[in-house]
C-alpha cells in the first residue's frame, strides 16, 4: 500500500491554526468531508471515535508526529489527512514534546487488514528522519502531496 493512496491530496493542511488535539482532529476530519472522502453526516460520529480512541492512549507517537485513527462504517475504503502546525500542539505525546504533523487515518471496521496495512504505511514513512524534515518544512498541500509521492517512490 502507498501513502499517496491513503492520503488525499485534498485534505492537506498545510497551515493548521489548531491549538489543541481536539481541534486539529476536528480540523482534519472537516478536511476530508469537505474533499468528499467521508459523508458530512458522519463528521460528528468521526470526531467522537477518534477522541475516543485518543482518550484511551495517546496518538502521539513522538518526534513531532501523532497519528489519530478510528473505524467508522460510512467510509468505504480507508482515507488520510495531513495537518502541518507550525507552533506545535500538545497531543501528550510520549516523548512529551509538542506534535506538528498530524497524519489522521479513517477506514472501515469490516476491513481491519486494510487499516493495519495503512497504519504499517504511514509508520514505516514518519520513522524516517528525512522524510519527517521535509515534511515540517513543507509550506504548501502540493509540496506535501510531492514529498508524498516522492516517499513511495524511495519504499
Amino acid at each position: 500500500m502507498k501513502l499517496a493512496d491513503i492520503i488525499v491530496t485534498d485534505a492537506i493542511l498545510p497551515d493548521m491554526k489548531s491549538v489543541s488535539r481536539d481541534q486539529a482532529i476536528e480540523q482534519l476530519i472537516g478536511a476530508l468531508a469537505e474533499a468528499g472522502a467521508i459523508p458530512k453526516k458522519s463528521v460528528k460520529e468521526a470526531n467522537q471515535l477518534v477522541l475516543a480512541r485518543e482518550n484511551q492512549a495517546t496518538t502521539g507517537i513522538g518526534k513531532g508526529i501523532a497519528l489519530p485513527h478510528a473505524k467508522l462504517k460510512s467510509v468505504k475504503k480507508v482515507v488520510g489527512a495531513v495537518g502541518r502546525s507550525s507552533t506545535g500542539i500538545d497531543f501528550s505525546a510520549l516523548d512529551s514534546k509538542p506534535v506538528y504533523i498530524v497524519i489522521l487515518l479513517l477506514s472501515n471496521p469490516d476491513d481491519p487488514d486494510e487499516h493495519l496495512q495503512a497504519m504499517e504505511t504511514i509508520f514505516k514513512h514518519v520513522q524516517r528522519d528525512m522524510f519527517r524534515k521535509f515534511l515540517r518544512q513543507s509550506e504548501t498541500s502540493q509540496a506535501i502531496a510531492e514529498l508524498i509521492l516522492e516517499a513511495d517512490e524511495l519504499s
